[in-house]
């Protein structure tokens, strides 16, 4: 079936039927999606990787995407840290419901949103929020960069997580739905660790680095312990644009840069058959 004809056929059934008609579903997955911006680059920041290590962590980081503005857009995601853990115990003791805890991981990699922006100021890379993503083309035209919160805008609507109440949705998630929502050409998750390892290099020296796996392998291998958030993984198995997504180590000064010109750094996970 032609693209024109897909097209129709969807207009046809949204016309005609209910939201929830399978019918309806399996044509719009037929319709091929337009990529809104194909030829940016997401990034995220951790919280715990890099805000909270002050001045030593942050000031090269902030170098190294000042510079990459030259050859490449960049959307720059922000991580909750250290202090959005504290909030959620102090939170969940209280007996606060999972949306609450949103709200509150919300506020804290907004936080941290600012500071970026406060130090990228007088660059002139602007911090977006809500209705402010509508003006992202002119951003990223005018400053070739835009920064925000990480998590992503459930608030009170978070999809419940199967125990506990933290919520299973938070900034890497977020992070890969704005990639995935606007087509982006790439995700690099920035952290202070290599890439992925078979358990935590921290606590574990027997711990080794998998450069490269796929989604399903990934789920097959149940790690205890992974390096970026457990729904990242459910979320690449029904992406459409962002079927890869890379894991470099940010202290690492020219990591990062060497991610966004297509060099395998760190660990690259992809949706399909290992390449």
């Amino acid at each position: 079936m032609t693209d024109a004809a897909s097209a129709a056929e969807l207009e046809s059934l949204l016309l005609s039927r209910s939201l929830g008609d399978p019918e309806l579903a399996a044509a719009t997955e037929r319709t091929r999606d337009t990529p809104v911006l194909p030829d940016v680059s997401v990034v995220k920041v951790g919280g715990q990787s890099f805000v909270d290590r002050g001045r030593a962590a942050v000031f090269p980081l902030v170098e190294e995407l000042l510079e990459a503005r030259g050859t490449h857009r960049l959307l720059i995601g922000t991580g909750g840290g250290t202090r959005a853990r504290h909030a959620y115990a102090l939170a969940a003791e209280l007996g606060l419901p999972t949306g609450v805890l949103s709200s509150v991981g919300n506020a804290v990699a907004g936080q941290n949103a600012q500071m970026l922006g406060y130090l990228m100021a007088r660059h002139g890379v602007p911090v977006v929020a809500g209705g402010g993503f509508a003006a992202l083309p002119l951003y990223l035209s005018e400053s070739r960069a835009a920064i925000f919160a990480g998590m992503p805008p459930y608030a009170m609507w978070q999809p419940l997580p199967d125990e506990g109440v933290i919520p299973p949705y938070r900034t890497d998630a977020g992070c890969y739905l704005v990639a995935e929502t606007y087509g982006c050409q790439n995700m690099i998750f920035v952290k202070d660790e290599d890439g992925l390892y078979t358990a935590n290099p921290k606590t574990d020296p027997d711990a080794t680095l998998i450069p490269e796996i796929t989604v399903d392998e990934l789920v097959t291998l149940d790690l205890p312990d992974l390096v970026i958030e457990r729904p990242v993984l459910e979320l690449m198995q029904r992406a459409r644009h962002v079927r890869s997504v890379q894991i470099v180590n940010g202290l690492e000064p020219g990591n990062l840069t060497r991610a966004l010109a297509g060099e395998h750094v760190g660990t690259i996970i992809t949706s399909g058959a290992t390449r």
